[in-house]
């Protein structure tokens, strides 16, 4: 939803980025893992340590390698890939479940049983992708949800920034709000393959 939106005015700012990792020699998958790699390391070790500020501006830098990837291999005189695509999506997973683990990690060493909370969030951010790339492998598209990985990796770093300033409650609601439009956005999922077939 908010990707859909932006993209257009991301793309415009970041198309020259992309174009001078190219340049001296970056590949859209050499980016997409250095940026996977990156994000996995610094979720499982700030958070963990409860250091919530500096893991999410650290994290958020690497999660933007994200949109140079796709941006490099559009530009690119090889273009788009099947491999590099499922590479991308794959350690998307990777990536969005360790920053819920890191998370979860930390709850559960602190006996806080928000970290159930975010066991709902890591199921829901599993169930998402694998619903929609199920469907399209029986030829139905199914990207549609109130809650997609943009908006999804919006809401936990801005409750685990503002945790790591001491804002109240900026965790727990945070991810009671991922949880809700998590099951949410399964379930309109379901309901679209459900009619599509």
């Amino acid at each position: 939803m908010i990707s859909e939106v932006l993209k257009p005015a991301v793309t415009r700012i970041i198309s020259p980025v992309a174009r001078f990792f190219l340049r001296i020699g970056l590949t859209p998958n050499a980016v997409t893992a250095i940026g996977a790699i990156s994000v996995v390391i610094s979720a499982l070790y700030f958070f963990p340590q409860g250091e919530f500020f500096v893991g999410t501006l650290v994290i958020t830098f690497f999660m933007l390698s994200d949109l140079f990837d796709g941006a490099m291999a559009r530009i690119s005189s090889q273009g788009a890939s099947k491999w590099g695509a499922f590479l991308d999506s794959t350690v998307d997973r990777i990536s969005d479940s360790a920053v819920l683990c890191g998370v979860a990690i930390y709850l559960i060493r602190e006996d806080d049983q928000l970290s159930i909370i975010y066991l709902v969030c890591l199921v829901t951010g599993m169930l998402i992708p694998y619903i929609r790339a199920k469907a399209e492998s029986m030829n139905i598209a199914c990207s549609g949800g109130i809650a997609e990985r943009t908006e999804r990796a919006i809401i936990v770093l801005v409750g685990t920034g503002f945790h790591g300033l001491g804002v109240p409650y900026a965790l727990s609601m945070s991810a009671w709000l991922l949880a809700i439009l998590g099951v949410v956005t399964t379930f309109q999922r379901l309901i679209i393959v459900k009619r599509a077939i």
